[in-house]
């Protein structure tokens, strides 16, 4: 929606601007501020403005009008005296026209009071002459306040219903917070939510009354209207469970769409399925938009990390809108961008919220073996986890985690009163079967899928534990080693934990022809989502560069030098009966990777002996697949494809 006020100088469009401005949550402008340097000192002189002055500024006006109407709408305070200046401005068919209307004695003496403007009062019979009555738009009187003013404009129609530039589907949390997004960001929404008898019941409608604060917010209990609100090509987003529950609504949408208008899935859904889903919308002519929202109900509300994908011609269209509401990185640049065809959003959306397992995970076992192996208190943990931020080691997470040790319920700390099973929505154990679907190695985070798991049996833990009689040792009197070495395996765990995730997402991209940009998924990762952190944002300048965090030469000292203390504290902690799953897989999969001669060979002479698989020869890599007969070591050359 755009909105320009109009009328002579003193007549209040700067005031009244202003506060609708406030009111709508769009952006304001003042057409004097677009005047060329030659305008501004003929109108200081009291000299009045020629059509012929006033051309190149007009259109000046009429091109950045078109820019505010697709970045989402604004507010502008133009003089546009005569019907040939408001035709130069009417470049877009959303304009909403409010002219000034009042006597001369007013504006005279609003005139006589303005200070330091360059608008010389003697113009004002100048304009007023040229003023031409228009026969359209809203007139407002202004011998009332400028408060009375705006409740008055907020009755009319075409600002409190204007065609709805964006619908939200589910008022759970995140479709709530995403709604009061878009609306406090200047965007005509509409939202909608299924009717339940008695569970289920008029939920739109009731948000939108308790958030009368913003106007260009709508709710909507019936389907159909919802719809119709919204201007063409309609545009949809879904906030409801992944599953079949995307399937039904998507069922029930169709009928009510046309071709061109986009259905955008903000859940977390299968990227296998959104690719489904793509696939099918596209051969109807619809767009389908499967994007990846991160930063849970703070970051929704505030400013999240989005993934969006499907084809770019549809990310065109709603890209104003995404950039608006989506989080800044450190150089004030959008954290969204188009991730790649079909359900690449959704895909790096799991692996997301897989290195989020790994991370939570890591962070827990760190926790673990300071409170039991160094006996340390709960501020003490949290204190010495607020001193790595200034180390290096800055994350979302970490400061999270140290304010979690801090939350007391009574005189009793909060955590020692919640109940050790972790719970998860599927997302780690998607990219733990994508992984061996696409042959790469993802052990660090398939144990943090597995560590969860494992906390869901509390009572069989219990008993076990009794069984074996399992309790946890202590490290010793001193504390400063050893807390400066788990501060180092901490940190070697969430670098293996990016590389295995993103080395993911680099396979899967390369075998789906995604082109994924690394660079570009670290930046957008870098706030507004979970996993932010200052590791994050040096990545984004890594990926540019090499292909792998391990491969990156500024990182190789680093790595190095924390290896020894990853494999102590682990070593360590094992022998101490700690269960480090993370930490333990991670030093394994960094040993791996680096090792040259691996104990592969055994396994594959044993493949080849019970199951003659073949093997290659070190003296010839490339070269056949050989056969032996084991018992008597005699090598044939066969052509059998391996395979167990």
């Amino acid at each position: 929606m755009i909105i320009i006020v109009t009328g002579v100088s003193g007549s209040g469009k700067t005031t009244l601007g202003s506060l609708l401005s406030k009111k709508l949550r769009l952006p304001f402008f003042d057409a004097d501020d677009f005047h060329p340097k030659a305008n501004v000192e003929k109108m200081t002189q009291g000299i009045p403005l020629t059509d012929h002055d006033r051309q190149p500024w007009l259109e000046h006006l009429a091109d950045n009008i078109k820019a505010w109407e697709s970045a989402g709408g604004g507010i502008l305070a133009c003089s546009a005296l005569r019907e040939h200046y408001r035709q130069i401005l009417q470049v877009v068919p959303s304009i909403v026209w409010l002219h000034l209307i009042g006597s001369k004695d007013i504006l005279t003496e609003r005139l006589s009071l303005r200070k330091g403007h360059y608008m010389n009062p003697g113009l004002l019979d100048s304009q007023l002459e040229t003023w031409e009555e228009p026969e359209y738009g809203h007139r407002i009187d202004i011998s009332k306040t400028p408060e009375e003013m705006v409740v008055e404009i907020l009755k009319i129609d075409e600002i409190i219903m204007p065609s709805l530039h964006f619908g939200v589907i589910g008022m759970g949390v995140m479709g709530k917070s995403l709604a009061l997004n878009l609306a406090d960001n200047g965007i005509p929404t509409a939202v909608y939510n299924r009717h339940v008898e008695g569970k289920e019941e008029k939920i739109a409608s009731t948000f939108a009354t308790e958030n009368l604060d913003l106007p260009l917010l709508k709710g909507f209990d019936g389907l159909e209207e919802f719809i119709s609100s919204l201007e063409k090509p309609k545009k949809i987003l879904l906030m409801i469970p992944a599953g079949n529950a995307i399937d039904m609504q998507i069922g029930q949408l169709l009928p009510m769409l046309e071709p061109g208008d986009i259905i955008i899935d903000g859940g977390n859904s299968f990227f296998e399925d959104s690719k489904r889903r793509y696939e099918e919308l596209n051969s109807k002519g619809f767009h389908f938009i499967p994007m990846g929202v991160s930063g849970g109900e703070e970051g929704a509300r505030k400013g999240p990390s989005l993934m969006p994908s499907g084809n770019q011609e549809a990310y065109d269209l709603v890209s104003p809108y995404l950039k608006k509401i989506a989080a800044k990185d450190n150089n004030g640049a959008p954290c969204v961008s188009f991730i790649g065809n079909s359900g690449a959003g959704h895909f790096i959306k799991m692996v997301h919220n897989s290195i989020e397992y790994g991370e939570m995970q890591t962070l827990a076992e760190t926790v673990h073996l300071m409170k039991y192996g160094l006996k340390l208190s709960y501020p003490e943990i949290s204190r010495t986890l607020k001193s790595w931020t200034n180390e290096g080691l800055k994350s979302y997470l970490l400061e999270i985690t140290a304010d979690i040790l801090l939350a007391k319920e009574g005189k009793n700390f909060l955590l020692d009163q919640v109940l050790d099973k972790a719970g998860q929505k599927g997302t780690g154990s998607w990219s733990l079967t994508t992984a061996l679907k696409y042959n790469v190695a993802y052990s660090p985070l398939s144990e943090a899928v597995t560590a969860r798991m494992l906390s869901g049996n509390k009572d069989e833990r219990e008993e076990l534990a009794t069984f074996f009689g399992h309790r946890f040792g202590a490290f010793g009197e001193d504390k400063v080693i050893p807390i400066e070495k788990i501060k180092n395996a901490y940190a070697l765990t969430r670098i293996i934990n990016h590389e295995v995730g993103f080395e993911l997402m680099n396979q899967v991209s390369l075998t789906e022809n995604w082109n994924l940009n690394m660079s570009e998924i670290s930046r957008i990762w870098t706030n507004g989502c979970i996993i932010r952190s200052t590791l994050m944002e040096n990545m984004v300048a890594l990926y540019k560069e090499n292909s792998s965090l391990l491969k990156a030469k500024q990182m190789k000292t680093k790595i190095k030098e924390l290896r020894y203390d990853l494999s102590y504290i682990v070593g360590l902690g094992i022998q101490h009966n700690y269960a480090l799953p993370v930490m333990s897989a991670a030093i394994n999969y960094f040993y791996g990777r680096i090792t040259t001669d691996s104990s592969a060979n055994l396994i594959q002479a044993q493949r080849d002996y019970f199951g003659a698989h073949t093997y290659q020869r070190r003296d010839d890599p490339n070269g056949p697949f050989h056969h032996s007969d084991w018992k008597g070591s005699i090598p044939k050359v066969g052509s059998m494809e391996i395979g167990y």
